[in-house]
């Protein structure tokens, strides 16, 4: 099959190379506003470069990847839309929760499929956790944690457009936690801190965050996110129920340095970044796409899904910056 891309930052470019190493895919016909960045993927990857987002919609695709500027999420996604192309587009859907509503509502009743790129939902452990959740081996759930925690900060100018923490960094915790429980939040108190980079801070944000997620059948979820994890990027999961505890993430690339006498564990070089720790859930996620387009599952991650996420991370943000509970129904009703 052919696919468009949309846009070839540091995201879209490691999309093109997955894209381009997967038996089902053709060829990739990209665009960017950038022409270096489209010149070097069609270099490297023999990738056709058109000059518009129109033209890659017109140049006989099978599906589209966006992974442009999230301010363009919304128009690419209904333009894809309206040219009956698949959809793959990087999370968020908008950027706020009111566009992402009208996104769809917009898209509600057409007959094209979209997918949001929520990758953790395509790593090995966190699928064989939600399988176990799903065959009832931990009994009923009583508490889950949820980790993310970055090496550095991103840049000053990331942050400032991120909209902050819990809808750049900490929503990723969420859609899992959701999928993995099979669950949904009710309720959510956040705390937050300053103790790194003063941009952060300056942009009205916290480098550091908790939250305590109360599930609709009672289960506390815990959430820990940080921009400055010396040791690397750490993403894990625990989940404990009355009958067993399992971990996601717990293995020897762990960055962790355990102080117990005699204790080499983890023994391997830290994970250092999220395309190292992901990488072939990437692949997977991808593939998924490619069989979407094909017709031969529906979306695994859909923009109710993206939408839902995105309702616990404005919870999140009240809650940090007006220090109390805050519902999701409260977020939902504006």
């Amino acid at each position: 099959m052919r696919i468009g891309i949309l846009g070839l930052g540091r995201i879209g470019a490691f999309h093109a190379e997955t894209l381009s190493g997967l038996d089902a895919v053709d060829s990739l016909v990209v665009t960017d506003p950038f022409a270096d960045a489209a010149k070097a993927a069609a270099e490297r990857f023999g990738a056709e470069v058109v000059d518009s987002p129109e033209a890659l919609l017109a140049a006989g695709v099978d599906g589209i990847v966006v992974a442009a500027a999230t301010d363009a999420h919304p128009a690419l996604i209904l333009a894809g839309v309206e040219a009956g192309i698949p959809v793959f587009c990087e999370k968020p859907v908008a950027k706020t929760m009111s566009e992402g509503v009208e996104v769809l509502k917009a898209v509600q009743g057409k007959d094209v499929p979209i997918q949001i790129g929520y990758n953790r939902r395509f790593d090995a452990g966190f699928v064989a956790a939600r399988a176990a959740v799903q065959a009832g081996e931990l009994g009923k759930l009583h508490t889950v944690r949820s980790t993310t925690l970055d090496p550095a900060p991103p840049p000053a100018a990331y942050v400032a457009a991120s909209g902050g923490i819990f809808r750049d960094c900490s929503v990723h915790d969420f859609d899992i936690i959701r999928w993995v429980t099979g669950h949904e939040v009710t309720e959510v108190y956040a705390v937050g801190g300053n103790k790194g980079a003063d941009y952060i801070k300056e942009a009205g944000d916290a480098d550091t965050t908790g939250a305590i997620l109360t599930l609709d059948d009672g289960t506390i979820a815990v959430v820990s996110n940080s921009r400055h994890n010396a040791r690397g990027h750490d993403v894990r999961m625990e989940i404990h129920g009355f009958e067993d505890s399992i971990a996601v993430g717990l293995e020897d690339k762990l960055p962790l340095r355990s102080v117990e006498p005699g204790v080499t564990f983890p023994s391997g070089t830290p994970h250092n970044f999220f395309m190292d720790r992901f990488t072939a859930a990437y692949r997977a996620e991808l593939t998924a796409f490619t069989e979407v387009v094909a017709g031969t599952r529906p979306s695994p991650c859909t923009i109710e899904d993206a939408l839902e996420a995105g309702w616990i991370a404005e919870a999140c943000t009240l809650s940090l910056h007006e220090h109390r509970p805050v519902t999701i129904e409260e977020v939902r009703q504006g």
